[in-house]
């Protein structure tokens, strides 16, 4: 019972941060921010933009905190399958 109940927290924590990581990182993709600023960061190679590095970052921390959900999913299914009478 206590990995089921640990196993779904981890789930449900993992989730709303990998939601979270990847909200952080679309954003500056999808508001166009200050023209100056985006004027200069155009001029830039794709791998040195700051939107471009933000957003690698907060994909890279969501995959990893669905990695973690993942292994919650393992911990319930553990806990689930071992009912010993």
């Amino acid at each position: 019972m206590v990995l089921v109940a640990i196993g779904i927290a981890v789930v449900a924590l993992a989730a709303w941060r990998g939601y979270a990581a990847v909200r952080v990182a679309v954003g500056p993709l999808v508001h166009d921010g200050d023209p100056t600023r985006s004027l200069i960061e155009a001029t830039r190679p794709i791998h040195e933009r700051a939107r471009i590095r933000s957003f690698a970052r907060g994909v890279t921390l969501s995959i990893g905190w669905i990695i973690v959900a993942m292994y919650g999913l393992f911990l319930a299914a553990v806990g689930l399958a071992d009912t010993r009478p």
